[in-house]
């Protein structure tokens, strides 16, 4: 599954990687991980399918809620939240910013509402989405051309420098979420749209048996998903000193971006954007 934990048979290791960012028009979460009620009471919220499969290490202090808490801030403190996608370990924390207005692709939220198939009520679920009435959702067919991308979004009530990046495919309504850093640089954390760091090698891509085959399970649509993983090349080809992209769940890009190793919380101290 990730390239570095020893043996075949033994429990690999992934991130759930969201980003705090400060505005002035206060904080901004992009996706949320796993959240204070998926820990006090897993079984209630996730599916027995996917807690059997991906055994996720349900720990209160690595919740977003609980690492802000770390650097000083409170859960009202975040007006704003950015999903990637409605999955499951992206959307768990949801209610534990109650105050937030919440933001994704339209399609995606119709999509997840339907659960029109059985993968579909595995991943998408309900329980989680105790805010839902502060979900804002965004049409893919409008917006403005980025690095290449259409239809790229600005949000409501956020700066410019926050966009909502459509990269369909994981699931219809998925996309990526790109950040203009203090310096003109941008962090583009691109979701589920891959998962290993060496799918984005340009020459020889590759990624894990494991993940390979995960992504082939979770697809939407397969060509598209191709297309776009081929798309966020291209960009990290032509414009890698201008864009960082990153996954959702590469522990090596994580630890590169937070310089810290996996698993361990933040230190109590804020760190620049």
């Amino acid at each position: 599954m990730d390239d570095r934990t020893p043996g075949a048979l033994t429990r690999g290791k992934l991130c759930c990687h969201c980003l705090a960012i400060e505005t002035r028009e206060g904080l901004v979460l992009v996706d949320t991980g796993f959240g204070l009620r998926d820990v006090a009471d897993p079984h209630s919220r996730l599916s027995k399918f996917f807690l059997t499969l991906l055994s996720p290490d349900f720990r209160e202090e690595m919740t977003a809620l609980r690492q802000l808490q770390r650097l000083g801030f409170q859960a009202g403190d975040v007006r704003h939240v950015v999903l990637t996608h409605l999955d499951f370990d992206h959307a768990g924390g949801l209610d534990d910013f109650p105050q937030a207005a919440i933001h994704m692709m339209q399609q995606e939220r119709d999509d997840a509402v339907l659960q029109r198939t059985w993968l579909d009520r595995q991943r998408f679920r309900p329980q989680q989405w105790g805010t839902r009435a502060n979900w804002r959702v965004y049409a893919d067919a409008a917006g403005e051309p980025w690095y290449g991308f259409g239809a790229v979004r600005q949000l409501a009530g956020l700066p410019p420098e926050i966009l909502l990046v459509p990269l369909p495919g994981h699931t219809h309504g998925h996309a990526g979420v790109a950040v203009r850093r203090d310096d003109g640089h941008w962090l583009l954390l691109a979701g589920d749209a891959y998962f290993f760091h060496a799918e984005m090698d340009y020459e020889k891509p590759w990624c894990t048996p494991g993940l390979r085959m995960y992504q082939a399970m979770m697809e939407k649509d397969r060509a598209r998903r191709l297309e776009n993983q081929q798309r966020l090349r291209e960009l990290r080809r032509k414009h890698g000193a201008e864009v960082r992209i990153f996954s959702g769940h590469d522990p090596l890009e994580y630890e590169q971006l937070s310089g810290r190793l996996m698993g361990t919380p933040v230190l109590g101290r804020r760190v620049p954007a």
